[in-house]
């Protein structure tokens, strides 16, 4: 009876037939070809496609081009168009710096956004300073894209946002519009942490992020620490597998249903993740060791089953000073004897964050063979 019932709302199938009888003066049943109609589809889809394609790769060669030939000039002055700036005046009635007349129209085919299709300009984040010379560079040699811009929505009307995102920082965007801060006058809004720039400047990986909930890491070091973890799931994207875990006195996974494996970095687990580590509270002595081999327990029998990328693997050790010597652990897992053959290099960083907190990588990367230089 409760399954007829969950049946009966769920589907709502005794309202089939009333519908049916509601709207059958205006039906007409026509038949059709199915396989006809799929290729019909098929043919429209890859067409759609094969202009987007075409639209990236022209792009992606420009860009190219504009880079090879293009001289760093450490003195250059460049004045661009800001969307920060565009349209602003001081207080005499001058264009502000970065600023400029910039016409902006309404634009049904852009969201109703205020649009300029004639021109791109640059955003660039509040805490990256808009006239670095590395920022001017770039802008300057990237102003090559906008005839490609141009020339792009002009061959595919159908074509909406273009976009080139810098290592630098600054975003170019066609059409060209007003970009609006926070209530605070901030942009936060970063390219290289889109998921978009992240998947296509790094290569596919897995990582155990290790971290040290021992009593010395009490205070700002913890949260120096949680902040850190955020930062690295940040970078992640939905090609990349990952797990975190805390030690003290004894390993603990901060979500203990993901024991022992590694889970996709999508935007769920991230943001689950970084709801369990902000419930970390430090207890005990630090034991690195045993949190090190377990990591490596982990990206081995990932590797072994098959499972996670199959490229790069990572431990990120985030600790304000490991209290024992675990040299022994990489020598046992990441240094024995290999023949020449094999095709994974392995090699072990250090960096420093502030109050001396600092993280070691260990980095186990695929060498791939290519059958053709260009492939790819």
């Amino acid at each position: 009876l409760h399954g007829n019932h969950c049946n009966y709302v769920i589907t709502k199938h005794h309202f089939c037939p009333q519908k049916y009888k509601d709207i059958e003066s205006t039906v007409k049943m026509e038949e059709v070809d199915g396989e006809e109609l799929v290729k019909r589809f098929a043919e429209e889809m890859e067409g759609m496609l094969g202009r987007k394609m075409k639209s990236v790769k022209r792009l992606a060669e420009a860009a190219e081009d504009a880079d090879l030939y293009h001289e760093f000039n450490a003195t250059l002055q460049f004045d661009y168009y800001n969307s920060m700036t565009i349209n602003s005046v001081d207080e005499e009635g001058n264009p502000v710096e970065l600023g400029g007349e910039f016409p902006l129209e309404e634009n049904e085919h852009f969201n109703k956004l205020a649009v300029n299709t004639q021109q791109s300009d640059i955003q660039v984040p509040t805490n990256v300073y808009n006239k670095d010379p590395n920022i001017l560079n770039g802008v300057y040699m990237s102003e090559a894209l906008n005839d490609v811009f141009l020339d792009n929505f002009q061959k595919d009307p159908t074509l909406t946002w273009q976009y080139f995102g810098s290592a630098t920082g600054f975003f170019r965007l066609y059409p060209g519009i007003a970009w609006t801060p926070d209530e605070n006058g901030v942009v936060t809004f970063d390219c290289r942490n889109r998921n978009w720039y992240i998947q296509a400047a790094t290569s596919p990986k897995d990582i155990i992020i290790v971290v040290d909930i021992s009593g010395s890491m009490k205070g700002l070091r913890l949260t120096i620490a949680k902040h850190t973890i955020n930062t690295i799931l940040d970078t992640l994207g939905e090609n990349d597998f990952v797990n975190v875990i805390a030690y003290s006195d004894y390993v603990q996974y901060v979500e203990p249903c993901f024991k022992g494996t590694l889970v996709q970095a999508d935007l769920d687990n991230r943001e689950h993740f970084k709801l369990l580590v902000e419930e970390l509270q430090v207890k005990g002595e630090g034991k690195v060791k045993k949190a090190m081999k377990e990591s490596f327990k982990i990206l081995n029998e990932a590797a072994a089953r098959g499972q996670g990328s199959l490229c790069n693997q990572a431990i990120m050790l985030i600790t304000d000073g490991a209290m024992e010597d675990y040299e022994d652990v990489f020598q046992e897992f990441n240094w024995p004897e290999r023949r020449v053959t094999h095709t994974h290099t392995h090699t072990l960083t250090l960096t420093h964050t502030h109050t001396n907190t600092h993280t070691h990588t260990h980095t186990h990367s695929t060498v791939l063979q290519l059958g053709h230089p260009n492939s790819n």
